[in-house]
């Protein structure tokens, strides 16, 4: 049965949309219809937890607004996220980062970020 329902989903699978890990920093740039009109809204900040697999992926986005933290949760292969950019890389430590949901202030927005190493010759 489960490979019957991968068959028909296959097709609605969005190529390219998994170029992310936890912790990195992004910006969602999703669909917002309003009456007839349609814009592009953008809702950036840090991927704090990925589940699922195939259609039913979801991933969370925590960012902090006036004071106060917002989290956003977003399935990867919706037809309403345009595009998924990643502003900053971490590095991966943990699967899931709740415990930036205790931080307060410039630490609720800190996480381990890769650095480019140049050796000098």
């Amino acid at each position: 049965m489960s490979l019957i329902i991968d068959d028909i989903t296959k097709e609605q699978l969005k190529p390219g949309r998994d170029a992310f890990n936890v912790g990195d920093g992004v910006r969602v740039h999703t669909k917002v219809r309003e009456g007839d009109k349609e814009r592009i809204q953008i809702f950036a900040g840090i991927v704090i937890a990925r589940r699922g697999h195939g259609i039913q992926e979801t991933f969370t986005v925590r960012r902090i607004s006036y004071g106060e933290g917002v989290e956003r949760v977003f399935p990867l292969h919706s037809p309403n996220i345009e595009q998924i950019e990643v502003d900053r890389e971490s590095v991966d430590m943990r699967a899931r980062l709740y415990y930036l949901r205790d931080r307060v202030g410039k630490q609720a927005g800190k996480v381990k970020e890769k650095r480019l190493v140049e050796h000098g010759n």
